[in-house]
């Protein structure tokens, strides 16, 4: 650690607080730009921005003077070092000039009793407001605080190319340390976790397609579609591919595998991955909407039809924690009308006796728990089935009831929720199902096996637009001698929009017995701090 390196993390955190982008995006093209940055120094880089992003609330209330005193990235480095990793005045006064040291001392002696709930959570008002009224104060604290922690490296074993059992092998045998760096997941029959990260893009069992990273929950998922071989299967929302590729692998590379998407950047992402997969039975096809005219003649086709819906995200704070500052409440009602659209048009593709499988990584009832309830409401022919029966008959002992609800605090994953309706016999759209479907659904669908290409006019991601929460390729950059994948497999990509600077200026949350008053938790009014 150097004054220069403190000082270029100053810089990269007051860029990103501007929440007019992805946080993983910005830092992307930060380290582009500074390719003399070593692996240490990028460590440092990545580490401390994302530790401020992970407890902004709480690190702008130590270093604030006054209530409208406005964020200054380089007093929110200094605490995060300070009153989250522990370090020490006396360790670090070296490197600090005397400014520094005295904002070091102010914010080491600043006491944080009686701070708000929201401020201990690290969220905005109205999200806390919302997950209070959905699981009590006390749940919403601890799940608010589990994220406060980065998330492992989850790996999906591709067992078309191998098993669990001989990838952790090969994983165990590289280790020189002679401890066991990685475990099998907990549900995932097909999982491995990493507690401390490595370059994965660039192993050999990566490039090979032996391995794809992949949350544990998205693994759970495509078990929960329950896949067979033989079945003509969608995936609605398919972004770059990962539960895609999981599914195919599932289906032993037989019967047919759509992936649709809105976006052909994100299936050109899925095409190079498809490259690596060693699956044959994947067509992927470009959409303009989810009412695309090309769709109606697959019409009652599909044995399963996943919807993996644009959501808010909130359930990837531990890699994403960006989000919770740039969403909205107005986000959260344009994206659950939109849920909603989403699969009521993808029930159309689901056969008699088919399934459709609705899921999000949010952790809001309204993107979850709502759109099911008025989904059924609204089609009779369908009917929900248990989730943790479906992932017994998998093998994956797992029962969160009805839907499938996973919670970083209970699973050690990142938030999910799904839930699956069977299409009853009786539905009338049923009787007009032909059996042979395959040849038809072939001459409808453009097939990509290999890699779709990408429009350049879709390069760009429109502003203002709430868009699908995307597994993308793995772009890593390193931190504190792990990494952190520019694009996890469930990265939320969001509403591009420019952001007001007001991320955490919010009214204190009143307690429900006495009212106190707090210092206003400020804005992020940043100072610019100069290259």
């Amino acid at each position: 650690m150097t004054p220069n390196l403190i000082r270029q993390a100053a810089v990269m955190l007051s860029n990103l607080l501007e929440f007019n982008s992805p946080a993983d995006a910005k830092l992307s093209e930060f380290f582009r730009n500074n390719r003399d940055l070593g692996t240490k120094e990028r460590a440092f880089v990545a580490e401390s921005v994302y530790g401020v992003l992970r407890r902004l609330r709480f690190l702008s209330a130590v270093t604030a003077n006054d209530d409208n005193d406005p964020d200054d990235a380089r007093k929110l480095v200094l605490a995060w070092m300070l009153r989250i990793q522990g370090m020490s005045i006396q360790k670090i006064e070296s490197m600090l000039t005397e400014q520094q040291i005295e904002w070091a001392h102010t914010i080491k002696a600043k006491s944080t009793e009686n701070l708000p709930l929201a401020v201990q959570a690290d969220v905005r008002d109205w999200l806390w407001e919302k997950l209070v009224a959905q699981y009590g104060e006390k749940e919403a604290l601890t799940i608010a605080r589990s994220m406060h922690d980065a998330a492992t490296l989850d790996l999906r074993v591709n067992t078309i190319k191998g098993t669990r059992d001989d990838v952790m092998a090969k994983f165990i045998a590289e280790n020189t340390s002679g401890e066991s760096n990685v475990t099998k997941t907990p549900y995932s029959p097909i999982g491995l976790r990493m507690p401390l990260r490595l370059n994965i893009s660039r192993h050999v069992m990566f490039t090979e397609g032996q391995i794809e990273v992949q949350d544990e929950g998205s693994q759970i998922l495509a078990h929960l579609v329950a896949p067979k071989r033989g079945m003509m299967v969608a995936d609605f929302c398919a972004g770059a591919g990962g539960k895609t590729l999981a599914m195919g692998a599932l289906m032993r590379n037989t019967g047919r595998l759509y992936a649709f998407d809105v976006s052909e950047k994100r299936l050109h992402s899925l095409g190079q991955r498809l490259k690596r997969s060693g699956l044959s039975n994947l067509n992927a096809q470009s959409i303009s909407s989810e009412t695309d005219p090309k769709l109606k003649r697959l019409n009652g086709k599909f044995d399963r039809v996943l919807v993996d819906a644009p959501c808010t995200g909130l359930g990837t704070l531990r890699r994403n924690p960006d989000l919770k500052w740039r969403q909205t409440p107005q986000d959260l009602a344009e994206l659950t009308v939109k849920q909603a659209n989403i699969l009521a048009r993808a029930s159309k593709l689901t056969k008699a006796g088919g399934r459709l499988i609705y899921s999000t990584c949010s952790l809001l009832r309204d993107e979850n728990e709502q759109i099911a309830e008025n989904f059924l409401a609204a089609h009779p022919d369908f009917k929900l089935l248990n989730a943790a029966e479906i992932l017994k008959q998998q093998q994956i002992n797992l029962d969160t009831g009805d839907y499938l609800k996973l919670l970083p605090h209970l699973h050690n994953t990142d938030g999910f929720f799904a839930a699956v309706f069977e299409k009853t016999d009786g539905s009338t759209e049923s009787a007009k199902v032909v059996a042979p479907v395959v040849a038809e659904a072939e001459a409808v669908v453009e097939t990509v096996t290999t890699e779709p290409k990408a429009k350049k006019s879709a390069a760009k991601a429109k502003v203002a637009k709430p868009k699908a929460v995307k597994e993308a390729t793995v772009e890593e950059t390193l931190v504190g001698g792990t990494v952190v994948e520019d694009a996890m497999e469930e990265e939320a990509e969001v509403k591009e929009k420019v952001a007001k600077p007001k991320v955490v200026k919010e009214k204190a949350v009143k307690e429900k017995v006495v009212k106190e008053k707090v210092a206003k938790p400020k804005a992020v009014k940043t100072k610019a701090v100069k290259e």
